[in-house]
């Protein structure tokens, strides 16, 4: 038996990416991603997890860091401190100014109390200490 198929015009991946290249901005989604964003590595040990995280440009005053639970938010105010002298205009600019912020989720709660963070040479530092799991609270039933 023969086997029926529609016609679609706008199935083909190609002219799919032809007719968002025309919606598009000049400037990709990848590339303001990328300076809107930052680097970080996220290790583990035994009592705590390591998560470093690469701010250049950054002042230690400009960033924040959020424990909720298991959830971290790491938020960063990106400033540019260049003066230009009188007459002085730029040609083209690719530096990044605003804020920038990083969400993650880890696999245990975390202990806010036990935690600390070191910023040196644009590189913040964070070890967050697990949380000891509560043991089961047993109910007596009536």
């Amino acid at each position: 038996m023969a086997r029926i198929q529609l016609y679609d015009p706008f199935a083909d991946a190609p002219f799919e990416d032809v007719l968002r290249s025309f919606l598009r901005p000049a400037r990709s989604e990848r590339s303001q991603l990328a300076q809107q964003s930052f680097h970080i590595d996220v290790t583990e040990d035994e009592k705590s997890y390591i998560v470093t995280a690469d701010l250049p440009g950054v002042t230690k005053e400009d960033i924040q860091v959020t424990i909720d639970g298991n959830q971290v938010t790491i938020a960063a105010e990106v400033k540019r401190n260049v003066e230009r002298k009188e007459g002085e205009r730029a040609l083209h600019v690719e530096r990044y100014v605003g804020q920038l912020f990083r969400t993650f989720t880890l696999p245990t709660e975390i202990d806010e109390s036990a935690s600390e963070a070191k910023f040196e040479n644009g590189v913040l530092k964070l070890r967050l200490a697990k949380k000891a799991p509560q043991a089961g609270r047993k109910l007596s039933i009536q």
